[in-house]
């Protein structure tokens, strides 16, 4: 057994390599010539004599080292191994941070913040912001309990909104998932809690998908008093059922219109970050009606930057809150909204004009619906798209005008 005076005053003679002074339990105490001391406790792994480095002396003393050791050999005990344990400890310290929810989310969040869209971002901070932070961010997120998450997100579906507690919970999923990685808790909790919400039924957009419905949809645009501007947006959002932020933001500078094409750029599409770097633009074919309808609109915005400029900013697009507003004026409330005529365009065309999904889903920006269609699935269909949509817009002029036409069967 040694003593701390023998600790104190071990030396190692110039011509060894090392001195070692045994204590007990395999505990050992090496000095070398320059006269650094450290501390080794002996093991043994699969039959072969090891050690396990305990730290220097004298910032271990050694009454520590020896509690070192007896915390080593309970866990070898355990069934676990004191070295891959160390080496655990050690990548512990490596990736250590703010062990809180909130400095292991905002972590989190700028880890992501380069692959996400800036809108993503946006809202995965705001559900943290708004409904997290405030009840949990200042706990260590390894003590935080499954009901005091539930709790906090139950504030959130007290609010009204069915969709937004499960964001809630799935942002906090991601958050939890880093932590679990980071070695900042044990586990993920947010599994625990997810039957505890009001399930939440997702709703379609309400759309009008009837031929004759559509034709009295049709002439209501046109005789929409709200100005020309909406009226060409409402006639252009039928021929052409693009995403609203799409077409409210079209551009004069995107257009070519003696090609009748309309060329989306990748970054103004709905994509991930890294998708609206490297994607193609998304090609729209323009029927002779659409561009007539444009070319008609030209002297009335063609000067400013955007095809549909907003009522009291001129430099600033259209809201998509105006287009619906203008369908309710009309009475189409809760029948039919803007982003209904996404549904519209792809019933009528697959039911009743019998064109290809994959032509159809083309047109809709929708991601190639075969085997490794994300990433290997480039093809634009531009020709026979260009090809349905004139004739889907010579349908709709055929509807507008109250021709006769095949209803679809009703389930």
């Amino acid at each position: 057994m040694l003593t701390d005076a023998q600790c104190r005053n071990a030396t190692c003679p110039p011509e060894k390599k090392r001195v070692r002074l045994t204590d007990s339990g395999g505990l050992y105490l090496e000095i070398s010539p320059a006269g650094s001391k450290r501390w080794f406790l002996k093991l043994y792994r699969d039959g072969k004599e090891t050690r396990l480095a305990l730290g220097s002396y004298p910032a271990i003393g050694l009454t520590a080292a020896r509690r070192a050791r007896d915390a080593a050999k309970l866990q070898k005990a355990e069934g676990l191994d004191p070295i891959q344990a160390r080496k655990v400890d050690k990548l512990r310290e490596l990736v250590a941070g703010d062990a809180t929810l909130k400095g292991t989310a905002l972590e989190w969040l700028e880890l992501h913040r380069q692959e996400w869209s800036e809108t993503h971002y946006v809202r995965e901070r705001r559900n943290l912001e708004k409904d997290l932070f405030p009840y949990l961010g200042a706990r260590a997120i390894a003590e935080i309990e499954p009901i005091e998450l539930l709790a906090a997100i139950k504030r959130v579906e007290d609010r009204g909104v069915s969709d937004v507690p499960h964001r809630v919970l799935l942002t906090a999923r991601g958050v939890w998932q880093y932590a679990v990685a980071t070695a900042r808790a044990p586990r993920d909790i947010t599994g625990d809690i997810k039957k505890a919400l009001k399930p939440h039924i997702k709703e379609n957009h309400p759309a009008i998908t009837d031929p004759v419905e559509l034709g009295e949809l049709l002439r209501a645009s046109m005789a929409y008093r709200g100005g020309p501007v909406m009226r060409v947006a409402l006639r252009m959002a039928a021929i052409l059922f693009q995403r609203p932020g799409n077409l409210r933001t079209m551009r004069w500078a995107d257009l070519d219109m003696d090609a009748g094409l309309w060329d989306i750029p990748s970054e103004d599409m709905k994509r991930t970050k890294a998708q609206k770097i490297n994607g193609q633009a998304h090609t729209v074919p323009m029927p002779r009606q659409a561009v007539e309808f444009l070319k008609a609109l030209h002297p009335l915005t063609g000067n400013g930057e955007f095809v549909f400029p907003g009522l009291r900013d001129r430099k600033a697009p259209m809201s998509e809150a105006g287009v619906n507003a203008a369908l309710h004026a009309m009475g189409y409330k809760g029948r039919h909204c803007w982003h209904g005529y996404r549904a519209t365009g792809r019933t009528i065309l697959r039911q009743v004009l019998k064109y290809p999904t994959d032509v159809i889903e083309a047109q809709l920006a929708h991601k190639g619906q075969i085997t490794h269609g994300g990433a290997y699935d480039r093809a634009t269909h531009i020709e026979e798209r260009g090809e349905m949509l004139q004739a889907w817009a010579d349908y709709l002029d055929k509807l507008a005008a109250g021709a006769d036409v095949v209803q679809l069967k009703r389930a």
